[in-house]
């Protein structure tokens, strides 16, 4: 019998909207690659986006990464905070400007809905901002809960913003 462990396809959103936004998209994508029980398997062009909701700041750039990995989803979300914290990040308003923003989106196939964490990303299907790298990297990947892939996703978003 093996010891392997059994690791998840995992899929995270990165973004930043201040300071130098792509070193520290940069930086968090190269952090949790650092990490032993994580493996970046792809990473879509960085784009930049309009932000969302009330709050007037800066243009964001974003990506999505695609990560194998042996953690927890609550590991995972640990790891995250972390990197976010290493890098600087200062939470003192919700959507509000920040140097980096790591949200798991899809967690393989799992569906959860804890306090502090909700897998799939519960905003996913309407953020064409997240949906466009996305659907870059993995446009057949599918929503658990949905059951559409990142293509029609992103499609069915950017109809509902016309």
């Amino acid at each position: 019998m093996s010891d392997a462990q059994v690791t998840s396809e995992v899929f995270i959103a990165l973004g930043s909207n201040i300071g130098n936004r792509k070193n520290y998209i940069h930086n968090a994508i190269t952090l949790l690659g650092n990490n032993p029980e994580i493996t970046v398997v792809k990473q879509s062009s960085l784009i930049e986006t309009k932000p969302v909701g009330p709050i007037e700041q800066d243009l964001f750039i974003n990506a999505v990464i695609e990560i194998s990995t042996s953690l927890t989803p609550q590991e995972l979300l640990a790891t995250c905070l972390a990197v976010e914290e290493q890098i600087g990040r200062v939470r003192t308003q919700r959507w509000g400007p920040r140097t980096i923003d790591l949200d798991i989106l899809l967690f393989a196939d799992r569906i959860i809905a804890g306090a502090n964490l909700k897998i799939p990303h519960p905003e996913l299907s309407m953020r064409a901002f997240v949906l466009v790298p996305l659907a870059e990297i993995a446009p057949k990947i599918q929503h658990p809960v949905l059951r559409m892939t990142a293509l029609d996703m992103l499609i069915s978003a950017r109809k509902a913003q016309d």
